[in-house]
């Protein structure tokens, strides 16, 4: 399986500035084209920005998709051959989603709804996504996405893992308070799950929140194979090998040291995982 080059996009974002936003996504798209990259990956909302602080405001810079952003960046993807993930706010309907496209160079390919909202900034507003986790082949690359603080629940990524993905994307805005994800636990998942990871976070300030920056890629057994700095934009970028994340056991001495922490789980000893919570999650009381 031949080896990708994959890229993250660490930026700042303009809150309710789409259009200058994105004129910043297609020169950074680019940019990353032109140093290798077969994926780009882009910060959670990176068109829309983040900190709203009404469903209103929100809704305001929300697109459909396919829309105006995932038609513009399909075209990027199709001059330069390469792939984007990245986040806008959806509009679908009356519901509204903080959501992740994914474009390539034949055009849109999918489309992530974030499923774990916290309270917090425009996640305040949005709707909890409705679809299932889903892995997609780029061409020899599978994707898992997730958003932001679904990598805080480790069924996320174990579900992607179970689906086939090589590589899980994240997506995020991590502010000052939440530096253990960026530090901590997109290496244990990776670890946990024995895939790629590559959490592409922002660097700014926007509505009172500093963001952290602190993106990385990190390779099977948890170790950092690029970790961007704190406050500065930058692009990351690495090298994966699909084949790496496909082979789950480690064999350290044959028939006396392997460890599979995937194929050897007890999912018959899992019930609990799965019962329906008393009180589902129908979003944050604060709509309005």
């Amino acid at each position: 399986m031949p080896v990708w080059t994959v890229a993250g996009v660490q930026m700042d974002c303009r809150l309710a500035r789409p259009v200058e936003n994105l004129g910043a996504i297609r020169a950074k798209l680019a940019e990353a084209a032109r140093a290798g990259a077969r994926l780009v990956v882009f910060p959670e909302c990176a068109v829309t920005g983040y900190a709203f602080t009404t469903r209103a405001e929100a809704a305001s810079v929300a697109e459909t998709i396919p829309g105006p952003s995932t038609d513009a960046i399909a075209g990027e993807c199709a001059r330069h051959g390469v792939w984007a993930i990245f986040g806008l706010l959806e509009a679908a309907g009356s519901k509204l989603f903080n959501a992740c496209a994914i474009v390539g160079p034949t055009g849109q390919l999918a489309v992530y709804r974030k499923l774990h909202l916290p309270c917090l900034g425009a996640d305040r507003f949005t709707d909890p996504g409705d679809r299932p986790f889903a892995v997609h082949d780029l061409g020899g690359l599978r994707v898992g996405v997730h958003i932001c603080f679904d990598g805080s629940y480790p069924e996320s990524a174990r579900v992607l893992s179970l689906l086939g993905a090589d590589l899980i994307v994240q997506p995020t805005n991590w502010a000052d308070q939440a530096i253990k994800n960026a530090t901590l636990v997109a290496r244990v998942r990776a670890f946990e799950n024995h895939v790629y990871h590559m959490a592409v976070n922002r660097v700014g300030v926007e509505g009172g929140y500093h963001f952290v920056g602190h993106s990385s890629i990190v390779n099977c057994v948890g170790d950092f194979l690029t970790l961007a700095d704190h406050d500065e934009e930058a692009i990351v970028l690495a090298d994966i090998d699909p084949d790496k994340a496909r082979q789950k056991r480690a064999v350290y001495c044959a028939g006396e040291y392997e460890i599979d922490r995937v194929n050897w789980r007890r999912p018959e000893m899992y019930g609990p995982l799965v019962e329906p919570s008393p009180a589902p999650f129908i979003g944050h009381q604060n709509r309005d």
